[in-house]
């Protein structure tokens, strides 16, 4: 592919099939870029767009090292952090925002993280699609937009479908690590944990906070305004 086609493909965030409709969980913000973040895009061989999806994730990384998938990481702050103190970890790092997509490619580089890799393609796709059940060694969901407002509610990432798509692609003692400072969003996921069979919540409720977690700027303007930080722990049977 050419420069002007790899720059198309990635513009592409979900499936489009005649009469596909669905609740979003995002809208798609600025998609304006400079030639400096196109260049970074475009030169670098960790950035992976959906198109072959005969492809399988674990086709992408070494299958004797651990799999974690991030989904929704922003910025990447935490994400580079997380991977450069588990080098023995592969990560596959999603999100559809664009700009996050180009600003953790440039701290990847910048900070010489190599076992990451940066997928911009809505998440449920990418699970149905490309990867095998029984595959993932962990799911992070750090912070996802809890649509607070009661209308909005459907919009949310983490439902009873979604829960089950992830239980089924961990592997036996995989894990889910969600974390959000919206606590009503936070019980809502737990209440839904108790509903999915394929899960366990060994803290019976929320877990500990993980040593390893790095605190991000979005988190401590959270607890800036008083927010609790809640995070749930869920294994696979």
């Amino acid at each position: 592919m050419n420069d002007d086609e790899i720059l198309e493909r990635i513009m592409d965030v979900e499936i489009r099939e005649e009469g596909r409709r669905g609740i979003k969980s995002y809208v798609l913000r600025n998609n304006v870029l400079s030639d400096e973040e196109k260049k970074i895009i475009i030169e670098n061989k960790r950035f992976l767009s959906f198109f072959d999806s005969s492809k399988r994730v674990t086709d992408l990384f070494d299958e004797k090292k651990p799999l974690v998938i991030e989904i929704g990481f922003g910025m990447g702050d935490i994400t580079w952090r997380i991977a450069k103190e588990n080098p023995e970890t592969s990560y596959l790092a999603l999100d559809v925002y664009l700009l996050g997509c180009v600003k953790l490619l440039r701290e990847l580089g910048k900070n010489g993280v190599g076992n990451v890799n940066v997928m911009r393609f809505n998440a449920p796709d990418v699970l149905s699609c490309m990867t095998d059940d029984g595959s993932v060694d962990g799911f992070h969901i750090f912070f996802p937009d809890p649509w607070p407002k009661k209308r909005h509610h459907k919009r949310r990432l983490l439902n009873l479908p979604f829960l089950h798509l992830l239980a089924k692609k961990l592997k036996k003692g995989g894990y889910i690590y969600f974390v959000t400072d919206w606590e009503e969003y936070a019980d809502e996921v737990l209440a839904l944990s108790r509903e999915e069979s394929l899960l366990v919540n060994p803290h019976d409720g929320f877990a500990p906070p993980c040593s390893w977690r790095p605190t991000t700027k979005f988190e401590r303007k959270g607890i800036e305004k008083d927010h609790k930080i809640n995070e749930i722990w869920l294994v696979r049977q």
